[in-house]
Formats: structure tokens, sequence, C-alpha cells
């Protein structure tokens, strides 16, 4: 399962698509900024050329005026503008410099010097020397008109270059709106593909395990949840197939149980028979020996009766595992009567006695007084599981299992932590009960159990045993036929050292 953690998950993939479609927009978000700011900085500038562009108009208007007027007021508002025109330059150098080349405002600079100086000395002369105002005005003039171009040529270009970046924003803006469309629509198509497809994949197979077909799943993903979701419905499909052969199995089992009821009817006819006239041989030849004891006979008297005694005792022996055939398959209704506990475990050790290898020894020690009250029925069932597990659980030659049965008055019974008996690492209820109990140990001398499976041993379809080999359910049932008879089971194991199995039962 640690190579798993390798692999991506559904969530990582998700998380990963939406922190890049942030990313993109953060980008796109920054790069806009920045796109603007930019923007912003020449459509500055370009307000600072056409103020120049406007200041060189109203020196012009003012240069007018004075030549036609001659007022004061026009002088000062034309080399007001003047200064301002210079001061535009001298603020807005990197602007100026961006659009027109360094000689170009250089020469800008020294047509207002020049222009300021000529006007100045057309302020100056006097009206009576109009020829040299005369000189001097068209100087003004043509410097003026130089200044005009310019000015005007500078703010042409910077108005051109603010529509080209514009245009040029615009549409970096569309492509950008356009690309982290697609980007968007193509990672989700993506994303869709690795999650989405995968889902469709396992919900397909399921459409197939809806119709009865039990066909492992494989889905060609990486996913993380998808690889467990995979694995854990193939567990399950490897689960159902295997509960239905055990179903099938118990289907067998109950036509096979209905099946040896009869034989037992059957078979029960004959050995009463065989019995009837073993019994009236018996005394026939008792009274033939007795009238007529010099009677000659091929077979030795005593040898003859000792045969004849077991054909009595081997036919009554069938005919009692006969009845107990019987009791045990017969459905019927839960009833509990007194039973001998002794006589329950010598008939159900009767049932397995074929199935126990012959260096595998069963000893049972249980006191002729102990009786319980039960359901023979239930009550035999539950020990046949335990014994035929404590039968599987030992895989070596040899082994041993020990069963032992004891009582307890209330008085006696402590809580079990206390006094350290039967220190039993799981229970499935309380087994310290407030009455006269009887407890029954059995024991084994095999495998043992890990640690950390005694909590599942007496969970449904829990099993140790190779696949086809148990069904789950044995020791299930063991603890749901204690607990109808108001007992409680535990379990005591480490593995080499074998298994003990306590069933505590109210004595009524």
């Amino acid at each position: 399962m640690k190579t798993m953690n390798f692999f991506p998950s559904i969530r990582q993939k998700i998380t990963f698509g939406y922190y890049a479609i942030v990313a993109m927009i953060i980008g796109l978000s920054v790069f806009t900024f920045f796109e603007l700011q930019y923007l912003e900085k020449k459509i500055m500038f370009g307000e600072a050329i056409t103020e120049f562009f406007d200041t060189t108009l109203e020196i012009r208007r003012f240069e007018k005026n004075f030549f036609l007027y001659e007022k004061q007021s026009d002088y000062d508002e034309n080399v007001k503008y003047v200064n301002q025109a210079q001061d535009l330059i001298a603020r807005n150098s990197t602007a100026f410099t961006s659009v027109a080349t360094a000689e170009q405002v250089a020469s800008l600079q020294l047509n207002l010097k020049k222009y300021f100086s000529l006007v100045d000395q057309y302020a100056n002369t006097g009206k009576e020397n109009t020829a040299q105002r005369i000189m001097l005005s068209g100087k003004i003039r043509v410097t003026g008109k130089d200044i005009i171009t310019s000015a005007e040529e500078i703010s042409k270009t910077e108005r051109k270059r603010i529509q080209i970046l514009l245009s040029s924003s615009r549409n970096v803006l569309i492509f950008s709106i356009l690309f982290l469309s697609v980007a968007v629509i193509t990672l989700g198509q993506i994303l869709s593909r690795m999650v989405v497809k995968p889902l469709k994949s396992l919900e397909e197979s399921m459409g197939i395990i809806a119709e009865g077909k039990f066909e492992r799943i494989a889905i060609d993903s990486k996913d993380r949840e998808i690889v467990s979701l995979t694995k854990a419905f193939n567990k399950m499909l490897k689960e159902l197939e295997l509960h239905e052969r055990h179903l099938i199995q118990s289907e067998k089992l109950a036509s096979l149980g209905t099946l040896l009821s009869g034989v037992a009817h059957e078979l029960n006819n004959p050995l009463s028979n065989i019995s009837s006239s073993n019994q009236i041989l018996m005394e026939e030849f008792k009274d033939a020996l007795q009238k007529q004891p010099a009677v000659p006979w091929p077979l030795d008297p005593g040898f003859s009766q000792e045969l004849l005694g077991q054909i009595n005792e081997q036919t009554d022996r069938a005919r009692n595992i006969v009845r107990s055939l019987l009791d045990f398959s017969r459905d019927r209704e839960f009833k509990k009567e007194s039973l001998s506990l002794k006589h329950i475990f010598e008939e159900t050790i009767q049932f397995v006695k074929g199935q126990v290898p012959t260096k595998i020894v069963i000893s049972l020690s249980v006191p002729d007084d102990i009786v319980i009250f039960a359901d023979k029925q239930r009550i035999q069932q539950a020990l046949l599981n335990l014994i035929k597990n404590a039968i599987d659980s030992i895989d070596t030659e040899e082994g041993k299992i020990a069963i032992t049965a004891e009582k307890h008055r209330a008085i006696d019974i402590i809580d079990d932590e206390k006094t350290g008996i039967y220190n039993y690492l799981k229970y499935r209820g309380k087994c310290t009960l407030e009455e006269d109990t009887v407890d029954i140990e059995i024991h084994d001398s095999g495998s043992g159990i890990p640690l950390d499976l005694i909590p599942k041993i007496f969970d449904p379809f829990f099993t140790t045993k190779d696949v086809g080999k148990g069904s789950g359910l044995g020791l299930f049932i063991v603890h749901e036929i204690v607990e109808e008879h108001d007992g409680c089971i535990a379990v005591d194991s480490e593995p080499g050292k074998g298994t003990s199995f306590l069933i505590r039962l109210p004595v009524k």
C-alpha cells in the first residue's frame, strides 16, 4: 500500500487544475496591470506633448497680437508661454526623447531660446527704427513657424504611437482572454478525461456485475482513489463469488441433510430387525444350551455367546449413531432441555471421528454430573464447529485436542481480569455471570491465531483458511448459538502455542 502514495490522486489533479487556472488568471492580471500602467505613462507623456503643442499655438497667437496692437500685455503673455514651453521640455525630457531624436529636442530648445531673444530685441527696439523691427519680426515669424512645425510633428508622432499602443494592448488583451479560455477548456477536458474516464469505466464494470457476471475490474488508471476503489471492488467480487459458492455448498449440505435423514430412517429399520433377530437368537441359544447341553455345537458355546453379544452391542451402537444423526439433521424449533454435557460431546466426537487423523488425539475430561440446559441440536452444532476448527488448525502430523468442563458457583465468580483466569484478549460479551455457570474449554495444539486477528474471528465471513476451504461463518454461528443460550464465548491464542476457546453457560 505504501507504493500507492507515489501515484497521483484525483484530488491532487483537481487541485493542480485549480491552481493552474488561478495562476493563469493571476498571470494575465499582472500582465494587464503592467500593460495598463505603461499605457497610462504613455498617455501622460502624450498629454505633456499635447500641452506643449497648445503652448506653442498660444505663443504664436500672442505674437500676432503683439505685432498688431503693440500691447505690453500681449508681450508678457507671449514671454510667459515661451517660458512654459521651455519648462515642459525640461520636465518631460524622457517623453520628448522617446518621440523625437535628441538632436530634434535640442534644436527645439535652441529655437525657443532664439525666439525669446528675438522677441525681447523686438520689444526693446524703438518704433522709429522701422527697418530693424521689420527684420526682427521676420525672424520671429520664421523661428515661431519652426517651433510650431516641430511641435506639430512631435504631437502627431505621439498620437500615432498612442493609437498603435492602444490597438496593440487591445489585441493582446483579446488574445490573452482567448488563450485563457482555451487553456481553461483544454485543462478542463484533460481533467475530465483523467477523472471521468476511469469512473465511467467503473460504472460500465458495475453494469456488467449487475447483470450477474463476476468479471474482475481492470481500469487503466493510476489515481490512488481509483486504484483503491478497483482493489476494493475486486476484493468484493472475490468475496461475492466465494459466498455464492458457499451458498451453493450450503444448499448442497441442506439437501444432503435431507438425504441423510432419509438414509437414517431407512437404516433404522434393518438395524432394528438385526437387533431383534439377534436378541431372539441369543435367547434361543441360551434355552437350547439349558435344555440339551449335550447337543454337539460346531463352535465353542462361550465364544458363540461372545459373538452374539458383539453383534448386539455394535447394532445398538449403530442405532445410537443413526438416532443422533436423525436428531442433528432434524429441522425443529429452538427448545431447551436438560442435557448431559459428556453425552453431547461423545455424540459430537462420533460425528467427526472419520475426519480425525490417526495421530491426533481427542481427550475428553467432562464430569458425568454436569448437566446443561440447552437446545441439543444447536449446542451440538456449536461444539461440532469448534472441534472441527481445532482439527483443521493442527497442521502437524501429531496433535492433541483437550476438552474440559467444570462448574463454578456464583459466589466464586469474580472479575476474570482480577483473578487472571482465562486471560483472553477479546470478548464478544461479558463472561462474568451473576449465577452458577459451566465453563467448557476446547484447547488445541495447533498453529494459533495472530494477535491482530483475534478481534475479528467472530465476525461474519472472516476466515484465515485458504480460498474455498472456509466460509468464515463457523465461529460467527458458534457465537450466535452461545448468545442464544444466554452465555458468552472468549478466545485465548498465541502463534505456535495453540488456541483455547472458553464457553461459559449459565446453569438453570
